[in-house]
């Protein structure tokens, strides 16, 4: 995280009002990476003017974005209700991966990310992804988080989580591994055997689909799943 550009792009943004463009200029990074940045910052009506006399195109420019973020709103939307319906269904596998995901998953908008250190929930989870949606292998990305003590076994704990999935080594991803404090005198060991593994599959449709069943088994309306 380049957390000086971070703050002064933020600055420029809240204080001056600067465009995407200009900002992405001022700190050396691209407008993709300002906009993540600065996504939660409201411009005053003053600022939007001193844009639009700098930009005669930035009304057009901002009314486009608009749109393109309600129609991703409307699609996602469109998801949780396919969601929704499949849920009244009440498979057995969908009902109880689907409440798995809300006690365990990370809630993105766009992906399907669910971590655990309990092999068969990392095999129940890939079985539905597999069996509910069709997800095939090479879409699986698959991680690990180590501990430590894990560092010699690493190779062996990373092909146990490929093989409880049943998935190819070309799934996997880099591992993240834990260092000893120099409090532990490298003797603190941890108790998980096979530390965590996390399972992701980038499918906005699977994820909002995935909501729209939670909220219909537990009877709720959740809109920020929508645009978390």
């Amino acid at each position: 995280m380049k957390t000086e550009e971070r703050q002064e792009a933020r600055r420029l943004r809240r204080d001056e009002g600067r465009s995407v463009k200009e900002i992405a200029r001022a700190v050396a990074v691209s407008c993709s990476t300002v906009s993540l940045w600065i996504r939660d910052i409201e411009l005053t009506p003053r600022q939007h003017a001193a844009l639009l006399v700098r930009n005669p195109a930035y009304n057009g420019q901002r009314n486009g974005w608009a749109a393109n973020v309600e129609r991703g709103r409307l699609r996602r939307r469109r998801f949780q209700l396919a969601g929704r319906k499949r849920a009244r269904g009440s498979e057995l596998l969908f009902v109880a991966s689907s409440m798995l995901y809300w006690a365990e998953g990370s809630k993105n908008q766009d992906r399907v990310e669910l971590t655990n250190s309990d092999p068969e929930v990392i095999r129940l989870f890939g079985r539905f992804l597999r069996e509910c949606f069709d997800v095939a292998e090479s879409s699986m990305r698959v991680s690990c988080h180590l501990f430590a003590d894990h560092v010699a076994r690493q190779q062996e704990i990373e092909q146990f989580w490929l093989d409880v999935l049943g998935l190819p080594g070309t799934c996997l991803r880099t591992s993240m591994v834990n260092e000893f404090s120099r409090s532990s005198q490298k003797k603190r060991m941890n108790r998980l055997p096979y530390g965590t593994c996390k399972v992701v599959v980038h499918s906005t449709e699977i994820v909002q689909a995935i909501y729209g069943s939670i909220q219909e088994f537990a009877g709720f309306d959740r809109p920020a799943w929508l645009d978390c």
